[in-house]
C-alpha cells in the first residue's frame, strides 16, 4: 500500500479551507493548512509535502509568487493553483511556471482527490527516477575490488555473509586500504541497495558542524539557518550510512550516535519533534580500537554497537600477489584511450616495495608514472625512488614494521604496527620516516597538501606526524 499523500493547503477562505482539509484527511490524505502563502511556505520549511494546494488570491503573498518560490526548492512538490476568478491568461502563467494543473472554483472533492492522486505519483515517479539514476551513477563509479591473494578472497567471503543482514559493520585497516569500497560492497550486496548508501568522513569536520551535518537542523537553530536542512541519517533512510574514521568523533557526539543508533531516532539541531529512521551503520577506522577504548578516547558502549561485525582489511605489504593485477588494472583506468604497458623490471620493484601507504600510495605511484611513461610504456625510471629503492629499506629487519601503521598511517614513535604490537620499531625507522616526510615537503616547497597526497596519507595524519617529529615550520 503506497504511503499517504502529504498534502498542504494554502487557502485565505477559512470555511473553504477546512472543508478541504477534512475530506481529504477522509480520502486517506495527510493534510496541513496554512492561511496564506508565507504561512504555506513556512509549513513547506517545516514538513515534507507531496503535493501544494494553493489559492492565487491571498493576501501577504499571492499564489503566483508562492508557485514561483517552490520551483526554486530542491525536489519540489507538484502545485495545483486554485481560483474563483479563472482567465485563460492566469491558466497560462501557472502552467509555464509549473504548476501541475489548475482548477476553478466550484469543483468536486472527487475531482480534486483523483487530481492530487495524480500529482503525486508523478512527483514519486520523479523521485525515484532521480534515485535510481544516483544508483546507476554510483555503482558505474563504485571501482572494482581487483585482488588475487587468499585474504583478499577471505574478506570478500565475509562481506558477502554479512551483506544480507541488518548487522553493523566495522571495518579496520591501516590507511588507504580501501576500507570505503568494502563498505559500499557490503551495501551493494545487502536488501538495502535501492536505498541510499551515504558517507561521512568524522575527521573532515569541526565539531561545531559535525552534529549539524549527521542529523540536520531547523530554520533558525542558529545564526545563518534560514531553512531547513536535512542530516546525512534522514538522507540515508531504508539505505546505509558509512561513517568513515569514526573514533575521531568527538566525545559530546559519541553519545547522541550511540543514541539515534539504539533507539533509530533523533533530533534536529533546533527541533523539539523526533525523526524516526531506518538505517544500517557501516563504520571504519585505521586504529587500534582495543588502543582507543583503552585511553577513554572512544566510548566502549558505541564501539559494542558498531561492532556488530569486524572485517580487518590486510595491509597491501601482506598481500603482494595483490600488486600487480591492482598496476594493471590503474594503469589502464589512470591512461585513459592510451595503451599502457607495465616492464617486468617496473613490476618487481612495485612487487618488492613496502607499500606504506597502502593502495591509494599504489595509485599515487601510477598515476605518476603513467604521467612520465614514454611510448606507453612504464619502466623503473618512471616509479618514484623510494619504489625502485624498496627492497633495500625492507631489508632493514627480517620482518619489515612500517612507518605507515593503522593507526596513524605514518607511524608511531615507538608503539610499533597497531596491527602488530609484538613487532619492535628498529631504531633507524624513525629517522627514516623523518627524512621520508622531510623529502617529499622539499619536493613541494611545503605545501601539505600535495605533501599529504605523495606520501599516500590524510593530511590529518600528516600534521601530527609534523608535530610528532617537530616539522611544523621550515627549519
Amino acid at each position: 500500500m503506497p504511503p499517504a499523500t502529504r498534502i498542504i493547503i494554502a487557502e485565505d477562505e477559512v470555511n473553504l479551507r477546512l472543508v478541504l482539509q477534512k475530506e481529504l484527511q477522509r480520502q486517506g490524505h495527510e493534510v496541513r493548512v496554512a492561511s496564506d502563502g508565507e504561512a504555506a511556505l513556512k509549513l513547506l520549511e517545516e514538513n515534507a509535502a507531496d503535493v501544494v494546494l494553493c489559492d492565487i488570491n491571498m493576501p501577504r503573498l499571492d499564489g503566483m509568487e508562492v508557485l514561483r518560490r517552490i520551483h526554486q526548492r530542491p525536489n519540489p512538490p507538484e502545485v495545483i493553483m486554485l481560483t474563483g476568478h479563472a482567465t485563460v491568461e492566469t491558466a497560462i502563467e501557472a502552467m509555464k511556471l509549473g504548476a501541475y494543473d489548475y482548477l476553478s472554483k466550484p469543483y468536486h472533492i472527487t475531482e480534486l482527490d483523483a487530481l492530487v492522486k495524480q500529482a503525486a505519483e508523478k512527483r514519486r515517479l520523479r523521485v525515484d527516477n532521480q534515485r535510481l539514476r544516483a544508483q546507476l551513477a554510483r555503482r558505474e563509479e563504485t571501482a572494482e575490488i581487483i585482488h588475487n591473494s587468499a585474504a583478499m578472497v577471505e574478506v570478500l567471503r565475509l562481506v558477502e555473509r554479512v551483506a544480507p543482514s541488518d548487522a553493523s559493520v566495522l571495518i579496520t585497516g591501516e590507511s588507504g586500504t580501501g576500507k570505503e569500497l568494502i563498505a559500499n560492497a557490503v551495501h551493494r550486496l545487502s536488501n538495502r541497495r535501492d536505498g541510499s548508501f551515504i558517507d561521512l568522513n568524522c575527521a573532515a569536520f569541526q565539531e561545531s558542524l559535525l552534529e549539524s551535518e549527521l542529523f540536520g537542523y531547523e530554520a533558525g537553530a542558529f545564526s545563518g539557518a534560514k531553512g531547513r536542512k536535512l542530516g546525512l541519517f534522514e538522507l540515508a533512510d531504508n539505505g546505509t550510512i558509512f561513517l568513515d574514521e569514526i573514533t575521531e568523533l568527538p566525545a559530546p557526539l559519541q553519545s547522541k550516535l550511540l543514541r539515534a543508533i539504539e533507539t533509530q531516532s533523533f533530533y534536529r539541531v533546533g527541533a523539539v519533534r523526533k525523526v524516526q529512521i531506518n538505517v544500517r551503520i557501516v563504520a571504519a577506522t585505521n586504529r587500534d580500537v582495543s588502543r582507543v577504548i583503552a585511553d577513554n578516547s572512544f566510548r566502549a558502549d558505541l564501539l559494542y554497537r558498531i561492532n556488530g561485525f569486524q572485517i580487518d582489511l590486510p595491509p597491501l605489504r601482506e598481500r603482494p600477489t595483490d600488486i600487480e593485477p591492482l598496476a594493471h588494472h590503474l594503469a589502464k583506468r589512470l591512461a585513459g584511450q592510451q595503451e599502457i604497458e607495465i616492464t617486468p623490471e617496473a613490476l618487481a620493484a612495485m612487487t618488492a616495495y613496502a607499500w606504506p601507504g597502502n593502495v591509494r600510495q599504489l595509485r599515487n605511484c601510477i598515476e605518476r608514472a603513467v604521467l612520465l611513461a614514454s611510448d606507453g610504456r612504464i619502466t623503473t625510471k618512471d616509479l618514484p625512488p623510494e619504489v625502485v629503492a624498496g627492497p633495500a629499506v625492507a631489508a632493514t629487519s627480517s620482518h619489515f614494521t612500517p612507518a605507515f601503521t593503522a593507526s596513524s598511517p605514518l607511524g608511531h614513535a615507538a608503539g610499533g604496527n597497531s596491527y602488530d604490537s609484538a613487532l619492535p620499531v628498529p631504531p633507524p625507522l624513525r629517522e627514516m620516516e623523518r627524512q621520508q616526510i622531510l623529502a617529499a615537503l622539499e619536493q613541494t616547497s611545503w605545501h601539505r597538501g600535495k605533501t599529504a597526497e605523495i606520501l599516500g596519507i590524510s593530511p590529518s595524519t600528516l600534521y601530527r606526524r609534523l608535530r610528532d617529529y617537530n616539522l611544523d615550520r621550515r627549519s
